[in-house]
């Protein structure tokens, strides 16, 4: 039974509208209120170095990203810098001062040795060869066992490593979740406590950003979840 055509592709159906709901969402979100200039002049960098100086943080760096540099804005922990896109740093657009504040919240996170934080960071190295080799070994031993081109035994074993090697993912995506959320609590609790919004016009844009974002995260875990069972399925029938 080939992997990509068999009735467990119906398991993916839910995840991958709940996706596209979600990146639509966010899609819609983050132009809407990036052409929304908040009252406020500080930019997105202004107000992550701000919010860094408040909370007396000041080993963190604020970089921008060039346009030809393909990852988005992020916090990278190793290197202790928040990095922001053209439009995050340059603009004081209400999407542009939700995303830096964001930003800056794992910053804190990792200033306080936030539990969540720390395990997904710990478990980063294992995940980029995890998932780097799931799907081969997954492929391999599906594809060969059913050809005949290796043992049984032995098409089990790459099946076996490879949903094990992908459950490492599917971990690393539900360790994502607290950590996401919890930066967007911090960041909308400090830009209200920090009275950064003029009126409740650009607190309720904010939100929306940041919850549409969110959301993207849950899709993400949603799919991996689901493609997990559908691999032990697949495994399960393969036996």
């Amino acid at each position: 039974m080939f992997m990509f055509f068999d009735w467990t592709v119906v398991l993916l159906i839910p995840a991958v509208i709940l996706a596209m709901f979600a990146q639509a969402k966010v899609s819609g979100n983050l132009k809407k209120f990036s052409k929304a200039p908040m009252m406020g002049k500080m930019n997105g960098a202004a107000v992550a170095a701000k919010i860094l100086e408040d909370h007396g943080i000041r080993d963190v760096t604020i970089e921008r990203l060039s346009e030809k540099q393909a990852w988005g804005d992020h916090y990278d922990p190793k290197a202790k810098a928040i990095r922001l896109s053209p439009h995050v740093y340059d603009t004081n657009s209400i999407s542009a001062v939700a995303v830096a504040a964001h930003e800056v919240g794992h910053a804190i996170q990792h200033n306080e040795g936030y539990t969540p934080l720390v395990v997904r960071s710990g478990m980063f190295p294992a995940v980029r060869i995890s998932s780097g080799a799931a799907f081969p070994l997954l492929f391999a031993g599906l594809i060969l066992g059913m050809m005949g081109f290796i043992a049984p035994q032995f098409a089990s074993l790459l099946i076996n490593i490879g949903i094990i090697l992908f459950t490492v993912v599917v971990l690393f995506q539900i360790v994502t979740l607290p950590v996401e959320f919890n930066a967007s609590r911090r960041a909308m609790e400090i830009l209200e406590s920090g009275r950064y919004f003029n009126n409740d016009a650009e607190a309720r844009g904010a939100k929306k950003v940041l919850s549409a974002a969110a959301m993207t995260y849950v899709a993400a875990a949603a799919m991996a979840v689901t493609q997990l069972i559908r691999f032990l399925i697949i495994a399960s029938q393969n036996r």
